[in-house]
């Protein structure tokens, strides 16, 4: 089956930064499905394992988690999926990556896709959307109010994938008043399209973009997904009292003692941790991701992919890779097919 892989990690611009290849195609066993691969999206993990995961001697690492494809096989031990289901999937980190024709993947982290979506519009979804997913109901409870905080949420990086999800779901399960961040007129209007209350500019300060706001009180929830560490001052001084405060990137230090004298929880949201640890509540990923495509079928939430790369190849991943590190990118870059 044709893949694409590296087997140095390192900087994008190398040659063989990634590398068209040919793999064995993989069988399917115990709970595992094997997926015909359709079309797949690029995050920021897939850039941050290329520069720094090894793979053994000899071998091939293969990126990629976000896929939507046709199940082709299923596993002795898979249950509630059958050859020819369409569906949609985040993956797991220890695993190789969706960047190749054939893959094999965990039923229970995995979900027919929207019915009403092709599969690259479905792709830009699953690791986005079980992301922000668990850091508001797991991490965040934002269903759970705060005494006399504003019922408020504010988003830091709302352009970017996973901002992007998490203003749609909040918009659409909660009652919350959504607040985004971004810096460019594009951005703001992306955020403002996908159902953000009020925008504000992450390249001033914060704590009075806040305060200028007609809310009654300090806002009960924070979501940072980008720059945390820079930010992190203006989140303690903005935040409300007994706030809860969750983050996903991986910023080098993180004081939080300075959340202590307001009593605000801090979470870490990382998507791969119940795959990971194969925990007990696994399978609550792929009940998310089914909610997540009733939510989608029923027009409260849309695609977030915004551009396509192209077929699935080296040179085409190569391009998405060095928009993602640009910062500049705006919702999901997704690739479809492997051509001829």
């Amino acid at each position: 089956m044709r893949a694409v892989g590296y087997r140095t990690p390192g900087t994008i611009d190398r040659e063989d930064s990634l590398v068209d290849i040919e793999l064995e195609t993989p069988r399917a066993s115990g709970r595992d499905l094997l997926v015909a691969v359709k079309a797949v999206s690029v995050n920021p993990v897939d850039t941050k394992v290329r520069t720094g995961a090894v793979p053994a001697e000899g071998q091939w690492k293969v990126l990629g988690w976000d896929a939507a494809g046709v199940v082709t096989a299923v596993g002795d031990a898979a249950q509630g999926f059958a050859p020819g289901d369409e569906v949609y999937y985040a993956g797991a980190l220890g695993r190789p990556g969706t960047n190749a024709e054939y893959h094999l993947v965990d039923e229970r982290i995995v979900a027919r896709k929207p019915a009403s979506l092709g599969f690259a519009d479905a792709a830009a979804l699953p690791l986005t959307a079980i992301t922000a997913w668990e850091a508001l109901f797991d991490r965040l409870d934002v269903k759970t109010p705060v005494p006399g905080a504003a019922p408020a949420l504010l988003i830091v990086g709302g352009a970017g994938g996973v901002g992007s999800a998490a203003i749609q779901i909040a918009r659409a399960v909660t009652d919350l008043t959504i607040i985004a961040t971004a810096s460019r007129p594009e951005t703001a209007e992306w955020c403002r399209s996908l159902g953000a209350h009020f925008v504000v500019d992450h390249t001033r300060p914060l704590a009075a973009e806040i305060a200028a706001l007609p809310l009654k009180a300090a806002p009960a929830f924070v979501f940072s997904t980008t720059n945390t560490d820079a930010h992190l001052a203006e989140i303690v001084d903005l935040i409300a009292p007994q706030g809860r405060f969750a983050l996903i990137d991986d910023p080098k230090a993180l004081d939080i003692n300075p959340l202590k004298r307001k009593s605000v929880s801090t979470h870490w949201e990382f998507m791969f941790t119940r795959s990971m640890f194969e925990t007990a509540d696994i399978d609550a990923q792929g009940k998310l991701l089914a909610e997540v495509a009733r939510l989608v079928d029923s027009g409260a939430i849309r695609t977030t992919r915004t551009e396509t790369f192209g077929a699935i190849n080296a040179a085409n991943l190569k391009r998405a890779h060095a928009l993602l590190e640009s910062g500049r990118a705006r919702g999901k870059i997704v690739l479809e097919g492997f051509g001829a």
